[in-house]
């Protein structure tokens, strides 16, 4: 891969990993808070408990797995964000049947998070495809 577009992988696996450190953290430190925008209510130990793993644990876990990959540690790079961005694609296509099936109307959160989803996810293929 040439220089500029090694640079280039880099600055996009970081974008991506930056948006799952901040969703990791904020899951993990307030987890009602997360998930207030979705009217959902984290109204026991199990249910902040599910955020904190799921959120919080989870984008932890994927932030620290991109940061490797945009230094191609141990040659990683491609597989790891191949894995990223089927995760990725997979929430994208769990909110479109959420379209189908029940409608949601605002953009705000879960159409804001398809795009998310959907722009990191092919970025991330994109990448992998000049690793």
């Amino acid at each position: 891969m040439s220089g500029e577009r090694e640079h280039m992988a880099g600055f996009v696996i970081a974008v991506v990993a930056v948006f799952f450190l901040g969703m990791g953290g904020y899951g993990l430190v307030a987890p009602a808070a997360l998930i207030r925008p979705f009217r959902m209510a984290a109204d026991s130990t199990e249910a902040r408990t599910e955020i904190r793993a799921v959120y919080g644990g989870f984008g932890i876990a994927m932030a620290l797995v991109l940061a490797l990959a945009a230094i191609d540690l141990g040659g990683i790079r491609r597989g790891v964000v191949i894995a990223v961005a089927a995760a990725l694609l997979g929430m994208a296509f769990g909110r479109l049947v959420a379209r189908v099936v029940e409608r949601p109307s605002a953009f705000y959160p879960s159409w804001c998070y398809f795009w998310v989803e959907t722009i990191g996810g092919g970025l991330l293929l994109a990448t992998a495809g000049s690793a």
